[in-house]
């Protein structure tokens, strides 16, 4: 078993997310950073899909009652108690205490344990979702976790390269709704950065830059929505949906993030300015 001692800010149950409900207007929710999720799980050698602790910045605190491997990945953070350095399998003998800081960049830590996190699914997964209401509940001083059985995998001793944070633009496709905005709209979006206000959660990505103007005005009719959306309000300050994020919206969709930079855009923290760039030209 592992107990919560102290949960930091946030800390969730997260794997791959319940993929197939959304018109049941279910979301798939899922880890905000799966590239950082499925690393810490091959890290310890679990088989995939097992259940991690997705971490937001830092905080968290664990004890652990028997011995396991552990491994952490996403947004780099020091530890204490037993150190569990950085991208790399650590064996914990049991009895031990791991404490995590405040991330030196970035905002999701990811925290996988040979054999997973065990707990009850709904629907499938064992996910968090947030906006939805449904898994386990955000962790809370005294929960207890219990941990899976062993993959029976061979025990892995790499640990992995960390890849230095990546300076381009995030890559953007255009959206379903560009007739509903000005010309002028597209090129702002890739002109001048975006700031990631502080009302940020696994929802989306609130930014504040540049004002997008359309060209219609009037409402929308509530459609589909897919993780990475870039919605515009009514205010023109774009909104990236991220892995909470609803099934349905009523505000147009001007482009969608590449899914190869989703985990950038998971990890991007307030304050961070974010540059995007078309891989596409809108056509309106």
């Amino acid at each position: 078993m592992i107990e919560v001692i102290v949960p930091g800010p946030l800390c969730t149950v997260q794997d791959r997310g319940r993929a197939g409900f959304a018109h049941l207007g279910i979301g798939r929710s899922g880890a905000a950073d799966r590239r950082a999720y499925e690393l810490a799980n091959r890290l310890v050698g679990n088989h995939g899909g097992e259940a991690a602790l997705e971490v937001t910045f830092g905080g968290l605190q664990l004890r652990f009652d028997r011995s396991c491997l552990v491994a952490i990945t996403g947004a780099p953070c020091r530890t204490s108690g037993h150190d569990l350095g950085d991208q790399q399998p650590v064996a914990v003998p049991a009895g031990a205490t791991v404490a995590l800081a405040t991330p030196t960049m970035g905002m999701r830590t990811y925290l996988a344990v040979r054999g997973g996190i065990a707990i009850e699914p709904v629907l499938g997964s064992m996910s968090t979702d947030l906006l939805g209401g449904l898994g386990q509940a955000p962790l809370r001083t005294g929960d207890r976790l219990a941990i899976g059985s062993d993959p029976a995998t061979p025990f892995p001793t790499a640990a992995a390269p960390r890849t230095p944070d990546a300076d381009e633009p995030i890559g953007i496709w255009p959206g379903p709704r560009a007739r509903w905005f000005d010309a002028s709209a597209f090129e702002a979006l890739v002109a001048a950065p975006y700031t990631v206000l502080p009302t940020s959660n696994r929802v989306g990505a609130r930014l504040r830059g540049v004002g997008l103007d359309r060209t219609i005005l009037r409402e929308l009719p509530s459609e589909g929505l897919v993780e990475g959306a870039i919605q515009v309000p009514a205010d023109g300050q774009p909104l990236i949906f991220l892995a909470d994020h609803p099934t349905t919206g009523g505000y147009p969709v001007i482009a969608v993030v590449d899914t190869a930079h989703l985990s950038r855009v998971a990890q991007s923290r307030p304050g961070e300015n974010l540059r995007f760039r078309w891989l596409a030209r809108p056509r309106r």
